[in-house]
């Protein structure tokens, strides 16, 4: 498979199916932690720690959906079921009426605090102790200016919406 790929040295390949496993072995360890300890998804504990590192603990919907990348729906049942367990609060924007607020509850802050050192300790044992402080350093300056190229496409929640009577982009009616 890797003979074909055009552009792409063994060394590339290498580093790409390396982040891919690290990122699923160590994402598996934190759902595991966050359900055990808060009873919360990944999705959600990133919604919770979101508002909670806002000042004023709230957030539009959609900046959510795009900072979680994160479908709009998905964030919509997400919220949903963190708003039934009590841990934020959802309803209007001040300034819109047609944008939703989340905001967190003391209650949101409190599940946060619960799962939040647990969830320190699987980062630092399963990412962080393998590597120097100077390859951490490494690590963060080059996962950021990645982010930060793939952040200059359209959010996905900012994507168009493909209606009933879309057209697609063969031409035919979708």
């Amino acid at each position: 498979m890797t003979d074909g790929a055009p552009g792409i040295d063994p060394v590339r390949l290498k580093a790409y199916f390396a982040l891919i496993e690290v990122s699923s072995l160590l994402r598996h360890a934190i759902e595991q932690q966050l359900r055990d300890a808060g009873s919360l998804s990944y999705v959600q504990f990133q919604l919770l720690a979101t508002l909670g590192d806002r000042p004023d603990g709230r957030a539009r919907m959609t900046d959510l959906a795009d900072g979680v990348v994160y479908s709009r729906s998905g964030i919509t049942y997400q919220a949903g079921l963190l708003e039934r367990a009590g841990l934020v609060a959802r309803g209007p924007a001040e300034d819109d009426e047609r944008s939703t607020m989340v905001t967190i509850t003391e209650a949101g802050r409190a599940r946060l605090a619960a799962v939040f050192p647990g969830h320190l300790e699987a980062l630092q044992r399963l990412l962080l102790d393998p590597m120097s402080d100077q390859d951490v350093r490494a690590l963060a300056d080059v996962l950021g200016r990645v982010r930060a190229h793939m952040h200059r496409q359209p959010p996905r929640s900012a994507a168009p919406r493909r209606g009933a009577g879309a057209r697609r982009s063969d031409g035919a009616d979708g």
